[in-house]
């Protein structure tokens, strides 16, 4: 079967120009269409659901706020919780104390003995008190005290430990010669974080079970 075009070219292309316009003016109205729907959508988000959820919000916090002031003794609790976070840190500033006897075993000259030790970690101050043969060993007591030095292992070596060393007082007696020496150190020697060796003048050092033998 043959089939003719009777209609002109340009009746063809004002069909196909309508065709066009339709399916434009089809795509525009839908696209509007979601525009508006996806608007109002929108606004009702913000209007009802987001009011909702504050609203929700704040009736929790309303509700939350309660229960926490019907809590007795609420404000001690929150004062130990503080407390209690701040154990760790305060841990790791508390001084070794247990190196203090090691420095005074390598600090002590051997022939002298001591009746008395007493530290302040707040003041970073120490007394020593006790005999010696003679008052040339508490002269290098004190000596060994200025002298010594100490390193870590983020420093380098030769920082003095102690400073201010004084022989606050000193007496003859029928065996020799009783003293006390004050004193400042430094308070990196007692830190838990560093790994401390001191340098002692070799004039010094005593057995530490002899350190308090007492004075006689």
């Amino acid at each position: 079967m043959v089939q003719f075009n009777l209609l002109p070219n340009v009746k063809l292309e004002y069909v196909k120009t309508q065709r066009t316009k339709r399916l434009l003016t089809l795509t525009s109205v839908v696209v509007s269409i979601a525009g508006v729907v996806l608007l109002v959508l929108s606004l009702m988000t913000v209007d009802v659901v987001q009011k909702k959820s504050l609203h929700d919000l704040n009736n929790d916090i309303g509700r939350y706020s309660t229960q926490l002031k019907n809590v007795q003794d609420l404000d001690k609790i929150l004062t130990v919780q503080n407390q209690l976070s701040t154990l760790t840190s305060l841990h790791e500033q508390k001084p070794v104390t247990s190196r203090l006897f090691s420095y005074i075993s390598q600090l002590t000259p051997a022939n002298a003995n001591l009746n008395q030790l007493s530290i302040d970690f707040s003041a970073n101050t120490i007394t020593i008190g006790g005999s010696a043969p003679t008052l040339d060993v508490v002269s290098t007591y004190t000596d060994t005290l200025k002298q010594t030095t100490y390193k870590t292992s983020a420093k380098a070596s030769g920082i003095h430990a102690f400073s201010n060393v004084v022989l606050s007082s000193f007496g003859r007696t029928d065996s020799g010669a009783t003293f006390t020496i004050t004193s400042s150190f430094d308070p990196a020697i007692f830190n838990t974080d560093d790994t401390i060796t001191l340098t002692v003048p070799q004039t010094a050092g005593a057995d530490q079970s002899s350190v308090f033998g007492g004075s006689n």
